[in-house]
């Protein structure tokens, strides 16, 4: 008998259901907000599965979450009968989300750099940091593909497309990962489409076919599975074609677990088995949501035990639901709990817990992150910035140094916690409200004033406020530009879940204007005849064309993190030349969306005059664009081989020049078009990027070597092949900007092994990946 089935032959029914169970850290603390072995004696007296967001929920400090997590603990193992350990989770989208941890940018940002290394250390610190304190799983990263920007957690994904979010979560979990028995258990999540609503509407119904589901929204999670080993899935909110995911025995089982072989565990989403019959309305009772969780495929109910409870044993005891049901995921709950180690080591050093925690390497990594996330959209030749003598700030993102951050960074999420605008969780933590031990963020005003260093006078006005209407901060804004050689407007979101917020979980919108009345604050500054730098701070793309049209240079920071001052600064002022590129396209309007590259050929445009009659059905700036300091050449591509009969890989050279006068960074991208298929297919596909660094004056050439399994599709029958034929192989600075064009002719059809499917390209030569 294996140990896991030793110790489940020793578990009553009680602490079997308490394995796929958890615990919110809160209910076990005294009003006080201090630990109370009571709540642990009445709560946790069969054990527990999970707990729920130690650091992330209560508002402790590092030193504080630590013994906590170890206290837990050591009931567990020493005052329950069977003395297992709990897994402890927490959020971890762009960082650890607890007091004192680094803040790193948003993953919309990180996506920007086309850089994978970075999301690779940005998790590896993650990783130690949560360690550290005792948690075990996060809560990350995201793998929806998202293409429509009214949603509000556009902010939290990589992006648009399947490849580049495949390839940064890829990345990212491997990382996070590592070593298990010493790494943090990854959650892929939302599985599936969630970013696909109706209306860009939060948890609202999806509307997919079943290619286009595979192909897009399914492919990113079995890379995950597959190439990634994840340990966790998280189910998404919402339904398609009237099945609830974390209803879907499909998705859940006949997919995940039968058709790619994971043997991790699926999560609820918090709160979403009580969404099955009180959101979906598909169960009549508590008992019936309960049973289609479990037979579906969710293996522990998050953030609280709610329905896998008593309501569980009822349903045993009442013969609703089989206990083999709850058997099966026991024995997942037990294995994840082997794999990270929690049988031989259930608690963690308590000592010099802090040396982990936003050291001076750690904001190092942030501060790389932040520059290479930044996009230069705009520069009519201001920027990088000389020869000034006073500039005017301005703008109610320029100071403000906790809108640099997103919905899922301690300080902007803990808002709803305190304020108690998140349904069902009320903590009483007395450290909740204390900002003592929070990581210093730099604004934007600070790094342009350190820049500045006394030999600019740098006046600054808020302007006006990111939502609420009132114009009375206008006069001032107005005078101080008019007194300024240039004028700086910071301007864009508040991410959080609170009403505040304008970005983040829940907070969708039916418009992409910029919110608020920053709009008109940003052309009245444009009126006093100064020239205008308009640097966006953001969770989502804007509609933002008069600004494109009117101001001298538009900088995307996107939500930059703890750093992101100093990075913007560093942008503006040349210390560092811009090399992101977007990750998702910018729409004109928002009647546009979904707007997105890889569209078929039908799609993109109004047939037969092509554009609206209101404007062009073009981007405003499309997908994987962004500007440097510098310029790129490309030249000589070449494709070998050219016709293909038993190849395994295509490679795909050319050489890439710096024509400018300073170094700077290209992301060359690869993509490819099959001319002819027996199925619709993209006009474009991402099949490759390498991010290259040039010295003035410098060439290099770049191979990909591109797996003929790239070139797969789902057919007619949803077979997954590659079909003979001729496909044409572009090479551009962005998904409009081709530089380079080749062909390569299939003599046959090629069968893709779905146990062993190659899903990246390689750089063998040149760049980074």
């Amino acid at each position: 008998m294996g140990e896991i089935e030793e110790i489940l032959s020793k578990m009553s029914l009680d602490e079997k259901i308490a394995q796929i169970g958890s615990v919110w850290v809160h209910e076990l603390f005294n009003e006080d907000g201090e630990l109370s072995h009571k709540k642990m004696e009445e709560l946790l007296s069969n054990g527990i599965g999970q707990i729920t967001r130690v650091g992330g929920s209560s508002g402790l400090p590092p030193d504080k979450s630590v013994k906590v997590s170890n206290q837990i603990q050591k009931f567990l193992v020493e005052e329950t009968r069977l003395g297992i350990p709990a897994i402890v989770h927490e959020e971890c989208l762009n960082g650890y989300m607890a007091k004192g941890a680094t803040v790193f940018p948003q993953m919309i940002g990180i996506a920007s750099s086309w850089n994978p290394q970075i999301v690779h250390e940005i998790a590896n610190v993650i990783r130690q940091q949560m360690r550290s304190v005792g948690a075990h799983e996060g809560l990350a990263p995201l793998l929806d593909v998202s293409r429509d920007p009214r949603w509000g957690r556009i902010e939290e994904t990589f992006g648009e497309d399947v490849y580049l979010v495949s390839v940064f979560a890829d990345n990212y979990i491997k990382a996070l990962q590592k070593n298990m028995k010493n790494g943090v258990m990854a959650t892929a999540k939302h599985f599936v489409a969630y970013a696909m609503s109706e209306g860009g509407l939060n948890c609202a119904p999806v509307h997919l076919g079943e290619r286009e589901l595979r192909e897009v929204f399914l492919k990113t999670f079995e890379i995950a599975v597959k190439d990634a080993k994840v340990g966790s899935i998280m189910n998404a909110y919402n339904e398609i074609d009237g099945v609830p995911c974390a209803a879907s025995k499909y998705l859940l089982t006949d997919i995940l677990r039968r058709e790619w072989k994971f043997d991790g565990i699926v999560v609820s989403d918090y709160s979403a088995i009580d969404m099955i019959e009180n959101y979906h309305r598909i169960a009549k009772d508590k008992i019936e949501a309960a049973f289609m969780a479990l037979n579906a495929g969710i293996d522990v109910e998050l953030p609280t035990r709610k329905y896998y409870s008593d309501t569980l044993k009822k349903g045993v005891e009442s013969g609703q639901i089989p206990e083999s049901l709850i058997d099966r995921s026991v024995k997942r709950v037990l294995n994840a709990k082997l794999k990270l180690g929690l049988f031989e080591k259930p608690f963690v050093t308590e000592k010099n817990v802090f040396a982990f925690f936003d050291t001076d390497a750690n904001r190092a990594i942030a501060l790389k992150a932040a520059r290479e996330s930044i996009v230069l959209l705009k520069n009519d030749g201001i920027l990088p910035l000389k020869n000034l003598h006073s500039i005017a700030v301005v703008g109610p993102n320029a100071a403000n140094g906790r809108n640099m951050l997103s919905d899922y960074s301690y300080p902007s999420h803990i808002e709803a916690f305190v304020n108690n605008e998140v349904p069902d969780v009320i903590p009483t933590s007395k450290y909740l409200k204390s900002t003592e031990g929070n990581v210093k963020i730099v604004s934007i005003l600070d790094g342009i004033k350190e820049k500045a260093n006394g030999k600019i006078d740098v006046k600054y006005a808020r302007g006006c406020d990111n939502l609420d209407p009132s114009k009375d901060g206008f006069e001032e804004a107005i005078r101080i530009a008019r007194e300024s050689d240039i004028v700086i407007a910071v301007v864009g979101d508040r991410s959080g879940l609170s009403l505040s917020a304008t970005t983040g979980e829940s907070r969708d919108r039916s418009t992409l204007d910029l919110p608020g009345v920053q709009e008109e604050l940003v052309e009245e500054l444009y009126k006093t005849g100064k020239p205008l730098v308009v640097i966006l701070v953001n969770g989502r793309p804007f509609s933002i064309k008069w600004i494109a049209d009117h101001a001298s240079a538009i900088v995307e920071s996107w939500l930059p993190g703890e750093e992101g001052g100093h990075a913007v600064a560093d942008v503006l002022f040349g210390d560092y030349n811009p090399s992101g590129k977007l990750p998702v396209s910018f729409p004109r309007n928002v009647g546009q969306i979904p707007i997105y590259y890889s569209h078929k050929p039908t799609g993109g445009r109004s047939n037969w005059h092509g554009d609206y009659v209101e404007e062009s059905t073009k981007p405003l700036f499309p997908f994987g664009f962004g500007l440097s300091y510098t310029k790129f050449e490309y030249s000589d591509l070449r494709i070998d081989p050219s016709v293909v009969n038993l190849e395994k890989s295509i490679n795909v050279s050319f050489k890439i020049k710096n024509t400018g006068k300073v170094a700077g960074d290209e992301v060359a991208q690869l993509y490819i078009n099959d001319k002819v298929a027996s199925i619709t297919r993209p006009v474009k596909e991402l099949k490759g990027f390498a991010k290259i660094h040039l010295e003035a004056g410098e060439e290099k050439s770049v191979t990909f070597e591109l797996p003929i399994d790239l070139l797969a599709f789902y057919d007619s029958k949803m077979n997954l092949t590659v079909e003979a034929g001729e496909f044409e192989f572009m090479i551009g600075s962005s998904s409009e900007d081709i530089r380079l064009r080749g062909s390569v002719e299939l003599k046959s059809n090629v069968k893709v092994s779905k146990k062993r499917p190659k899903f990246f390209s390689t750089v063998i030569e040149g760049g980074k990946i």
